[in-house]
């Protein structure tokens, strides 16, 4: 079987990396894996092994360790009929990228980073919206979002300048509208 093909998302919390996956999947036939959503999912199952781990750190705005992320992310993509992965949200740290490249890195081929750039500020008004929306996400308030943003400057930005020195990152701007957002999405992935 050949290697998957992967393109890794990241960005702040709000940047519209959901929205943007969903609009890649869509168009592209990608499939979409969602670290946080595959980490939630796995906290709510019944009887899972880390589901109070998860708890835990998804309450406390810290990272859960990368071993638990990569082994869902591999059973997802082993479960997939595909073999074009969006996989949003990772890595977010220094211990993600030398998790994922020990356990993943010579299992996929990744293709691209796509980075979603976008102010505190606007990320922030999108998550609270979010969640008086009724998102159902425990960490779309004031509090966590702050202790999120922290850890992602400190933490996710060098990841993102990891990538840059090695050429794979496109740097989007998504503060604008989602759909002018997508346009510049839909001509980076026709290059691939």
């Amino acid at each position: 079987m050949t290697k998957p093909n992967v393109i890794f998302v990241l960005g702040g919390p709000g940047a519209g990396k959901g929205t943007q996956c969903a609009k890649i999947v869509e168009n592209f036939g990608y499939v979409h894996l969602s670290a946080g959503d595959l980490l939630r999912a796995e906290r709510k199952a019944p009887g899972s092994e880390f589901g109070e781990l998860i708890e835990h750190h998804i309450t406390n705005g810290t990272i859960v360790p990368v071993e638990i992320t990569c082994s869902l992310l591999e059973r997802a993509m082993n479960e997939s009929e595909k073999n074009d992965f969006l996989i949003d949200g990772f890595p977010r740290n220094e211990d993600n990228l030398t998790g994922w490249n020990k356990a993943m890195g010579e299992k996929v081929n990744l293709k691209r980073v796509l980075f979603f750039h976008c102010s505190q500020d606007v990320c922030t008004e999108r998550c609270l919206a979010r969640g008086a929306a009724g998102s159902g996400r425990t960490d779309d308030n004031e509090e966590s979002l702050r202790k999120r943003f922290v850890t992602y400057e400190n933490a996710t930005m060098p990841i993102i300048r990891y990538y840059e020195e090695k050429g794979f990152v496109t740097q989007i701007d998504a503060t604008r509208t989602p759909e002018e957002v997508y346009a510049e999405v839909e001509t980076v992935l026709k290059s691939l």
